[in-house]
């Protein structure tokens, strides 16, 4: 009997496991209970952190260390990967400007600069590539990503003529802009924005609205910081900048996909659709039996473009199954509209400090469960 191909293609468990240790646990429980299946692992992303792992993990890529500030300013090392011969750069800028490099009773978008993500990108445009990705969530940010194009050589003025200073907070003194010392590559490299939101910049469902609170904004902070990324959308407009600020994705990284499309004519593209194409996901999944998917919370939500359902959607254009096997999961009976079996692995009522504890152990065994099913259905 042929060997059965089992594609695993999760995105990482967030706050406990990445992508390729999702991946390994599978690899795990597979050596031991079915090692004639034939694996590919294929760590994904949506776009958010973990992306950088992704791509790297299933590229022939360098990764290149550079030094950048965190969201508060303090030192960092930071990394991105360079591939294609040297041609192609990829930034995760949640490697700089991430949420998790904060501890919770220090979030505070008003302060949060993405002044670090500007350094990783400053840093990739200097290493002589022709074509940029730059993925754009879990963000501690909310400054329009004006803390990124400050670190990119653009000069953000208030009435006095004096630079702001960086978070979301300082955007309401912003009067005028400076584009003379911007980097000069800009204009000259290919730019692609990977986002995991389709967010626009303002509104009740704008960067401010929707992740703020995420990121420790309280309903005061939410207030300012709406009025502040509006302000800055008007300043970009008086400036001949940019006059629109509705596109989808504006939002994304609490601003940072406004001002990557606006100051440095990026294209924005779904996460999952553009790093499945970068990893060659497609190509993987054609030609298997069954793909195996997952991410750290699945809920009705998932179907709307989260990773898991990307994931379906492509193995069904080619009649794969997929199944989906996540930290928890909710409204497990829609979801079977879309998966061929859904399993969450948390074993019972829990505390969230538990089950984040027990990430790894709770995969292992729900994996091992499901391996020695697919063993009866596979055969020997």
């Amino acid at each position: 009997m042929r060997k059965p191909r089992i594609v695993i293609a999760p995105d990482s468990f967030k706050g406990t496991l990445s992508a390729k240790d999702v991946c390994s646990v599978w690899k795990a429980a597979f050596d031991e209970l079915f090692p004639d299946a034939e694996l590919a692992l294929v760590p994904m992303s949506d776009g958010g952190d973990g992306a950088l792992d992704a791509v790297s993990a299933s590229t022939n890529s360098e990764r290149i260390e550079v030094a950048v500030a965190d969201p508060l300013g303090r030192p960092l090392r930071a990394g991105f990967a360079r591939f294609n011969g040297g041609r192609t750069a990829f930034v995760e800028t949640a490697a700089a400007c991430g949420i998790v490099f904060l501890k919770r009773e220090e979030r505070n978008p008003m302060a949060a600069s993405s002044f670090g993500a500007g350094q990783l990108i400053a840093a990739a445009l200097d290493s002589g590539i022709e074509d940029l990705a730059v993925s754009i969530g879990g963000s501690a940010t909310v400054d329009g990503g004006v803390g990124m194009l400050q670190a990119l050589g653009y000069r953000f003025m208030d009435s006095n003529g004096v630079e702001i200073g960086r978070g979301g907070g300082e955007l309401m003194r912003l009067a005028s802009i400076d584009a003379s010392d911007a980097h000069p590559q800009i204009g000259k490299v290919r730019i692609i924005v990977a986002s995991d939101v389709t967010n626009p910049l303002l509104g009740p469902n704008g960067a401010a609205t929707v992740f703020g609170p995420q990121k420790g904004a309280t309903p005061e902070m939410v207030a300012k910081l709406e009025a502040g990324l509006a302000h800055f959308a008007e300043v970009c407009a008086q400036s001949g900048i940019a006059t629109d600020c509705s596109h989808n994705g504006d939002g994304a990284a609490g601003g940072m996909g406004f001002a990557l499309r606006t100051f440095l004519d990026a294209e924005t593209r779904p996460g999952a659709e553009y790093i499945a194409e970068l990893v060659g996901l497609e190509q993987v999944i054609k030609n298997s039996d069954l793909v195996i998917t997952g991410e750290g919370r699945t809920d009705r939500q998932t179907l709307f473009g989260k990773l898991p359902a990307f994931v379906a959607d492509m193995a069904a254009k080619y009649s794969v199954p997929t199944i989906l096997c996540s930290g928890a999961v909710e409204d497990s009976s829609e979801l079977l509209s879309r998966f061929y079996a859904v399993f969450d692995t948390v074993p019972s009522v829990v505390s969230l400090e538990s089950a984040l504890e027990n990430a790894r152990g709770n995969l292992a065994d729900t994996a091992f469960a499901i391996v020695q099913l697919l063993k009866l259905r596979f055969g020997e």
